[in-house]
């Protein structure tokens, strides 16, 4: 199964926003991220809905932060570039009749509604400040020439 990996794309690309001052093109930053810039657009827009980004059109335009890192959560990012299913794991719908299927539906839909819920909650309880924090702190403790920034 293809994992969605649009949250990691997006705090991806917020890094790298901070560590420029002015703006970033979505080609400059697809390059960064190893991506297309299609890609980078998509995420962008979502985020710029969202208040995280703003963009700037024309020559010398591009992507800039609107917030600054410690005022947005990954909780933010995650709602701003839209819910996906978070779990593999679904109910079946094949006979909505059926009693027994009623009954798994139920049992499951409430036990993945709460797992949700836990996971979005922590999600609100970092700031994307912290995972910047992160990044540099294992950056400066790792060798000369190991693990490059992308």
């Amino acid at each position: 199964m293809r994992r969605d990996s649009r949250l990691s794309v997006a705090l991806h690309a917020l890094l790298h926003m901070s560590d420029h001052a002015g703006v970033l093109t979505s080609e400059v930053l697809a390059t960064m991220l190893h991506t297309n810039a299609v890609v980078v657009r998509r995420t962008m827009g979502r985020l710029r809905e969202a208040g995280l980004v703003r963009s700037e059109k024309g020559h010398g335009g591009g992507w800039s932060l609107a917030r600054a890192l410690d005022a947005m959560t990954v909780g933010d990012v995650y709602a701003a570039i839209g819910s996906s299913t978070i779990f593999s794991i679904g109910v079946r719908d094949e006979r909505p009749g059926c009693l027994v299927e009623q009954a798994v539906n139920r049992a499951l839909g409430h036990a993945l509604g709460e797992a949700e819920a836990l996971l979005v909650n922590q999600l609100r309880s970092v700031s994307v400040a912290e995972v910047l924090a992160d990044a540099r702190a294992h950056h400066a403790r790792s060798p000369k020439g190991s693990a490059g920034r992308g």
